[in-house]
């Protein structure tokens, strides 16, 4: 049999053995979970859970502050109210995230601008993010996509130049560094997730880091995740002067997450180490646009995303996917389906039931080809997962397959 076949077409398969697979959680997160209900509170401010939570990130991170919240979406708003970010107010933001990026942006009556990406990091390009600078702007909101650092020296001069506030996106980026630097440490104030689909989980959850060092900050963020009450050394202060959502952390959440958190170095490790095996494996294919990441970057590969130069293939996006997983290499064409800012709710103009409010403050237009890159990205990705419970031969499956079915389908 010609072992240069596409198995599509009849061909052997790469991949003929199951993919790596293994257990997120065990016995070490039930046994903080039985401490937490034996504590007879599963409230972050009577027990002892949470606190030990942020106590283990303040040091693997180095920072002095941060606050757990609810979820990352919730992060990200917490972070943007106690920004300051207000009614009228612009954020820009990357046009390829999740719907979590934008909520609190919207929640605090503010206007989404996005702004072009780099074509093969898939963050935010500065250029792109200057050009997009208004009177009215107030914050960028940076996006490290995948586990990979944005351009942080770049957009802090630009914010700096301006006057913006950074806050940084790191649901997808955890233990990723910028010139030696951990991404979410370096803006005002970095975001993480820890729902079920990130590098560590606790079913739902999050954390703000408070990056200034400042006490008096820390108690605002501290604040806005909780009503705007102070529950800080044991005591409790209500003085209301505007408004603030309940996004707490429950005890629950917090003892998987002190388990969770012991196993993030060899987590991020190892991914980091197959994503760049697999950057290696497919470098200089003609058609194959290998996920890149800056030099003195580091990515831990929440995902590893490449693209096709089309002109160089025989084939379309998606019979070359097809193709893939037929090799036994699963795989989805793109991340999401479209930049977010063609979705209804841009569209229409409409984040709240039967208005057009805040959109009706702004001028700000949501057209096709408002950031050719980032489309251009999605209409040409091919993106596959990678897992820490991968072993070495998988990760060399997968560069094999991209390898067989780049070989079939490029132009002579």
């Amino acid at each position: 049999m010609d072992e240069r076949r596409l198995a599509i077409h009849g061909g052997p398969k790469v991949k003929t053995t199951p993919f790596g697979t293994g257990k997120r959680f065990g016995e070490e997160e039930a046994r903080e979970l039985l401490e937490a209900l034996e504590q007879n509170t599963l409230f972050y401010h009577h027990g002892k859970k949470v606190k030990q939570f942020l106590r283990d990130f303040n040091e693997l991170y180095g920072v002095d502050y941060s606050v757990a919240v609810s979820s990352g979406t919730a992060a990200i708003h917490v972070a943007l109210g106690a920004a300051g970010v207000t009614v009228g107010d612009e954020v820009i933001t990357s046009p390829i995230t999740d719907q979590g990026t934008l909520i609190g942006i919207l929640y605090q009556n503010a206007i989404p601008v996005f702004a072009d990406l780099h074509p093969h990091t898939y963050n935010m390009d500065p250029a792109s993010i200057e050009s997009r600078i208004t009177p009215r702007t107030k914050a960028i909101l940076v996006v490290h996509l995948a586990g990979n650092p944005s351009d942080m020296d770049a957009i802090m001069a630009i914010a700096r130049k301006h006057d913006l506030k950074v806050i940084e996106d790191c649901a997808q980026s955890y233990l990723c560094r910028y010139k030696g630097r951990l991404v979410g440490t370096i803006g005002d104030y970095g975001c993480f997730s820890t729902n079920d689909f990130k590098h560590i989980s606790t079913g739902d959850g999050g954390i703000v880091t408070v990056n200034s060092g400042d006490e008096e900050e820390y108690r605002l963020v501290h604040a806005f995740a909780d009503k705007n009450y102070q529950r800080l050394q044991g005591q409790v202060r209500r003085d209301l002067s505007y408004l603030a959502p309940n996004y707490r952390m429950t005890e629950l959440q917090g003892a998987v997450g002190v388990a969770q958190l012991k196993k993030l170095r060899r987590i991020c490790e190892t991914r980091r180490r197959y994503g760049d095996r697999i950057t290696e494996g497919i470098s200089g294919l003609r058609g194959i646009q290998p996920h890149q990441v800056y030099e003195g970057g580091t990515c831990s590969y929440w995902f590893y995303m490449f693209r096709l130069d089309l002109d160089a293939l025989t084939c379309s996006r998606a019979e070359f996917s097809e193709a893939l997983a037929a090799e036994g290499i699963p795989n989805q064409p793109g991340y999401i389906p479209e930049v977010v800012y063609l979705q209804p709710l841009f569209q229409k103009r409409q984040a709240y039931l039967n208005s057009h409010f805040p959109f009706d403050l702004s001028d700000v237009t949501y057209p096709r080809g408002l950031c050719p890159t980032a489309e251009q990205i999605l209409q040409t990705a091919v993106r596959i997962g990678v897992s820490e419970f991968f072993d070495e031969q998988d990760i060399e499956d997968i560069i094999q397959g991209i390898r067989k079915v780049t070989a079939h389908y490029q132009k002579p």
